[in-house]
């Protein structure tokens, strides 16, 4: 793309109405946030300079962290580069040989590949399983070393199905068996619960998670990740996380810039604004849906329009993008076989007019769509 993010987009001199980003607020070219991140570059400088243990710890990243767990309800945080490093890093740290991971089936990539990566036993359960997912818990119990973890992974809205895990049965069900939980919020923080806090507050299982990880890509519209926890389990993080260690800081008016962000959007009445646009949106593009109805409470900014084969999902993509929107199609290896789909997702900024426009050029997909589930 050759103009910013957000909702009105420029490809090759081609304007198209962009259906598919994570900027679900609406903030990553926000004119407030581009001002803050100016003045902070300004104050602090382009880059950290170092790794965070060396002296690329600077006051802004300190400050970030402190904001992000009381937001998340926990004793301290520590923020990544990205979600995919915070996910590598924090797996890697709690996570050793003899232990036990169990992770859902559709969880995202980088926290299969950080389980597969921490040379703990992996085994999977099917998505959003609860019976599987006691097996596999009474499984583990009967094969764990008694220095041995069982780890239970899971992420809160999934990104391509943009349904919600169970995580008040989970957390039951890891405290009966003596295990940990953790939760990937990257596309439930900001969004979910009182004031945005994310799925385990909505739910009331903030103190049953161990682990809440997140970013600040998506809701927040900037970069990096974050995993919120005791004092104890960052501690050890910071010690063992490989991605954490070896890695240059991310730059310190990206924190501070996200420090401001977090604020207002769970601190000020901008973040409830912008919530309650967001969810109008979802509802008026749901409603158009198979399977769907505008009175239907969302439960996500993601709208898996799933047409089975690679061929259909990527001519819908071709059609609607000379229609002039933008919906990359979504094949394997990302999601499984036969499950190609279109992944829409909606914005704050989106308009009604511009969600009715994109309702109207999705009704020319004709057979497609009614052959379609969401």
């Amino acid at each position: 793309m050759d103009t910013p993010q957000g909702v009105a987009v420029t490809t090759g001199n081609r304007p198209l109405l962009n259906f598919s980003s994570n900027d679900y607020l609406g903030l990553a070219a926000h004119p407030l946030v581009v001002e803050t991140m100016i003045a902070a570059v300004e104050k602090y400088g382009a880059g950290s300079g170092a790794s965070r243990l060396v002296c690329g710890t600077l006051a802004p990243h300190s400050e970030l962290e402190e904001t992000l767990a009381i937001i998340k309800g926990t004793e301290a945080a520590l923020s990544f580069s990205s979600g995919h490093a915070a996910a590598m890093g924090t797996l890697g740290a709690v996570l050793r040989p003899g232990d036990m991971a169990l992770v859902d089936r559709l969880s995202h990539a980088c926290l299969i590949d950080g389980a597969r990566a921490s040379g703990a036993t992996v085994r999977s359960f099917r998505h959003n399983d609860l019976a599987q997912l006691e097996e596999r818990l009474v499984w583990a119990a009967a094969r764990l070393p008694a220095t041995g973890r069982t780890l239970v992974i899971t992420e809160g809205i999934f990104s391509m199905d943009g349904d919600r895990a169970p995580l008040q049965a989970m957390a039951d069900l890891t405290r009966r068996y003596r295990s940990l939980l953790l939760v990937d919020e990257a596309h439930s923080f900001g969004l979910c619960g009182p004031q945005g806090r994310g799925l385990a507050a909505a739910c009331g299982v903030t103190d049953g998670v161990d682990l809440h990880l997140g970013t600040l890509s998506k809701a927040v519209g900037l970069a990096g990740g974050y995993v919120a926890a005791s004092r104890a389990a960052i501690d050890l993080i910071i010690n063992r996380a490989r991605s954490f260690i070896y890695s240059t800081a991310p730059p310190p008016a990206l924190a501070a810039t996200a420090t401001f962000v977090l604020r207002e959007i769970f601190e000020g009445p901008l973040g409830g604004v912008l919530r309650d646009r967001l969810w109008t949106n979802v509802r008026q593009l749901g409603g158009a849906l198979p399977g769907r109805e505008a009175s239907d409470e969302p439960t996500s900014a993601i709208l898996p329009l799933i047409l089975g084969s690679e061929e259909a999902a990527l001519h819908a993509a071709g059609v609607l993008q000379e229609a002039g929107f933008l919906v990359p199609a979504i094949r394997p290896p990302t999601v499984p076989r036969g499950q190609s789909r279109l992944r829409l997702t909606l914005s704050a900024a989106h308009t009604s007019n511009q969600i009715d426009s994109f309702i109207s050029a999705l009704q020319t997909l004709g057979p497609a769509i009614g052959r379609a589930h969401t």
